[in-house]
């Protein structure tokens, strides 16, 4: 890799990124208290959401390469700013990507697309990955809950991240929804309302 200046500086700029996300996710566990009592103000800015995305999918694909799995990005929303705490829609959209490559054992393919539905920007995070059963479906927002992988112990984590997604997602005033079949993949479905109603 040190013969590849291109590569080292990509490898560099994700190794920062990171250990930045890293930080923030740190504060973000320490914070979930306090957002559940209801006693967290947003700092809210104009964020454009495609910005975000291309580099939450510029981030997890490192990762997914090296599975031989890709991410593509397919950003068709005419409109993408939103009133939001950037941090935030950061976390919600790594926190999706990172479930996507992780419930992908094999060669994952996803997909990022976006659209305009009334006032609101809509992203669709879409993987071919194991899936979740009906029953697992119910539980998924609940803290703590991790899907069971069966004898797999590769899937690491705490089982806040969608619980954090879906109540951030509340504090933003949009929503998440989450279509899955066992076997064959997961679309997860974030609304955002634009700034200002610039669709009207």
């Amino acid at each position: 890799a040190q013969e590849n200046q291109e590569k080292v500086q990509r490898y560099g700029n994700v190794i920062r990124d990171e250990n930045l996300r890293m930080k923030k996710q740190v504060d973000k566990i320490l914070q979930m208290a306090v957002i559940e009592e209801g006693d967290y103000e947003l700092k809210l800015s104009p964020v454009d959401v495609h910005e975000l995305i291309e580099k939450a999918t510029a981030n997890i694909a490192l990762q997914v390469e090296a599975k031989q799995g890709t991410v593509s990005c397919h950003l068709e929303a005419l409109h993408f700013i939103v009133n939001a705490e950037s941090v935030h829609i950061e976390n919600i959209l790594h926190n999706i990507l990172d479930n996507a490559n992780k419930y992908s054992p094999e060669k994952p393919l996803i997909a990022v697309c976006t659209s305009n539905v009334s006032n609101n920007l809509v992203v669709k995070i879409e993987d071919h990955g194991i899936g979740i059963s009906e029953d697992e479906l119910k539980k998924v927002f609940d803290k703590y809950y991790r899907v069971p992988t069966g004898n797999r112990h590769d899937v690491k984590g705490f089982g806040l991240g969608l619980s954090y997604v879906k109540l951030m997602m509340e504090a933003h005033g949009g929503e998440i929804q989450i279509e899955s079949n066992l076997g064959t993949g997961t679309i997860v479905t974030l609304t955002f309302p634009l700034l200002n109603s610039v669709m009207e």
